[in-house]
């Protein structure tokens, strides 16, 4: 349980740094009728709670709509959707999400936010022990 101040705190972070370094996107064929971005961002020498570490740690994430900045630049329409256990970001492109979520006056009108949809660490195309490390892997707790 004091585990998830920790995630969050990481769920947080990772939001901000693709919203300010989100240039790095590139086109993702269609999954839904909503053409996501998709991209990665790569954290080096990543300490995990337990003290073990990565050289390198990805963490891929999809978007959909645009960011709007402040006048100090901090986007301000972000919205981060977690998927859970066993999942990735691209389950929210699904029709049972995207033909609700996104759409015009629907709650996550992509024409109002920029929706951030990342694969947790160990899922999607995100780091994960069967990259290369296998056991070596950290040991990561959700």
């Amino acid at each position: 349980m004091n585990q998830r101040p920790g995630l969050l705190c990481l769920a947080f972070a990772f939001s901000l740094l693709i919203a300010t370094f989100g240039s790095a996107q590139t086109a993702a064929p269609p999954a839904s009728k909503f053409t996501p971005q998709e991209g990665e961002y790569i954290l080096k020498d990543f300490h995990f709670k337990s003290g073990e570490t990565l050289p390198e740690l990805r963490m891929h994430y999809l978007t959909l709509g645009k960011p709007v900045r402040d006048a100090n630049g901090h986007v301000t329409n972000a919205v981060l959707l977690l998927h859970g256990t066993g999942g990735s970001g691209r389950q929210f492109l699904q029709p049972q999400f995207a033909d609700v979520l996104y759409g015009p006056g629907q709650p996550l009108d992509i024409n109002r936010y920029h929706i951030i949809l990342p694969d947790n660490v160990g899922h999607g195309k995100s780091s994960k022990p069967s990259d290369v490390l296998h056991a070596h892997f950290p040991q990561i707790r959700l």
